[in-house]
């Protein structure tokens, strides 16, 4: 059996997946170690994984860094040029070790500095991206935060795509200079941009996400395997808080307002909106609002709603009538699973992209989070709530998502390709 390191860094929308897949990996025989931010190692090690502490610790219970991260323009550069490219060096230090003792690496979009030194080891190495976005496709063209009409617009002038692509990809290029140093320094050839082309692995590359969100592209590297999403939220608890239990036993299904696991540092206006929402729709209402549960169930709410902390979705979803989520790629992919209309309330990132995908697949309707406002989620929820196509449409999504096997798929491949079984 196999020596794998896994190396993830972000949100819990990037590291429970890697955990996930380390579970179905060491279910397999092989031995398995997560690289990552210090912050998640109960997380980790819970799981049964090893863990290995590296730099930048990116902590998404920080306020001031979720609103940083979670800036509707400015979150890309932010992430990638102050956050992850000043650490290169340090990433580098603390993952040699990790790498030499490898017999595959398995790498996160961020964490460039693996591909670097696995090829400078002479270790075989696997990608993944975990949403379509970050294939950056002149041919599925995603929907980004400044411009999320640009998929309209690259129908409508299909040479604007292209054009698109490449000035992202020059943009980018420019933050990544330590990555860049890092390379020369160890002899290697530039293959392109770390963030993308760079970045994918010329022997394999796993899209761990659903084909409900997006068909491979004929610009994919041609060893792409689309696996389906890994879906594991044990972190937030393996069973329904008794008061969470009890409130959903006792009345209709709910709508759950939930903000996963970094944009409920940072909401905004989103909950006092949506208990007005709510109120407006006489719907009774769960609020999955993290550290601000406390405050909201002390600031007293209307009857038919309740404040809680944590839970995981996977048990929560399934019982409420519908969902107004902001998109992270594990929380939506939760939402479509369980078969619920989504109110999609994209913040930044690979939010908006994720959020015009939902919509696309007729499961969704969209308010930015930046105009999100009681009357207008209020009326978007009416809408869900009634209007029978949004909960056909989500059945049929959910069918496709139920017969993907995230894990196992990516399983397979990594054993398949690297000889590991």
């Amino acid at each position: 059996m196999a020596r794998i390191l896994l190396g993830t860094l972000g949100s819990h929308g990037d590291v429970d997946p890697f955990i996930g897949l380390g579970v179905a990996l060491a279910a397999r025989g092989h031995t398995v170690t997560l690289a990552t931010s210090p912050y998640y190692r109960e997380a980790v090690t819970g799981a049964g994984i090893r863990f290995a502490p590296v730099g930048p610790d990116l902590s998404p219970a920080d306020p001031a860094l979720v609103a940083r991260v979670m800036h509707p323009f400015r979150s890309a550069e932010f992430v990638i040029k102050e956050l992850v490219a000043p650490w290169i060096p340090h990433f580098a230090a603390d993952c040699a070790p990790l790498v030499r003792q490898a017999d595959l690496v398995v790498t996160h979009p961020l964490t460039m500095t693996l591909p670097l030194l696995a090829q400078h080891h002479g270790i075989p190495w696997a990608s993944t991206m975990l949403s379509p976005v970050t294939f950056l496709s002149p041919t599925d063209l995603p929907a980004v935060p400044m411009a999320p009409w640009l998929p309209r617009l690259a129908r409508a002038a299909p040479w604007v795509a292209p054009a698109i692509v490449a000035s992202g990809k020059w943009l980018s290029r420019r933050w990544l200079a330590p990555v860049d140093r890092l390379r020369e320094e160890l002899g290697l050839p530039d293959r392109g941009n770390p963030l993308f082309d760079g970045g994918h692995s010329p022997t394999l590359v796993l899209a761990l996400y659903s084909r409900a969100l997006g068909e491979p592209q004929p610009d994919w590297p041609p060893h792409t395997v689309l696996t389906g999403a890994i879906g594991h939220d044990a972190p937030f608890g393996a069973a329904l808080p008794a008061e969470l239990a009890a409130f959903l036993d006792d009345g209709a299904p709910p709508v759950l307002f939930t903000l996963g696991s970094s944009a409920v540092i940072a909401p905004g206006r989103f909950w006092g909106a949506s208990i007005a929402a709510a109120r407006r729709l006489g719907v009774r209402a769960v609020l999955l609002a993290g550290p601000l549960a406390s405050t909201l169930a002390d600031a007293g709410l209307p009857r038919g709603m309740l404040a809680v902390e944590r839970a995981p979705h996977s048990l929560l979803m399934p019982r409420c009538a519908a969902v107004a989520h902001q998109c992270g790629v594990g929380t939506l992919m939760q939402g479509l699973r369980a078969a619920l209309p989504a109110l999609a309330v994209p913040y930044a990132n690979d939010q908006p992209d994720n959020a015009h995908r939902l919509a696309r697949l007729g499961v969704a309707r969209v308010i930015p989070a930046w105009r999100y406002r009681a009357r207008g989620a209020a009326a978007a929820l009416d809408a869900l709530l009634h209007d029978p196509a949004y909960r056909d449409n989500a059945a049929r999504a959910a069918a496709v998502v139920g017969a993907e096997r995230g894990a196992e798929a990516a399983c397979d491949a990594l054993e398949r390709v690297f000889a590991l079984a």
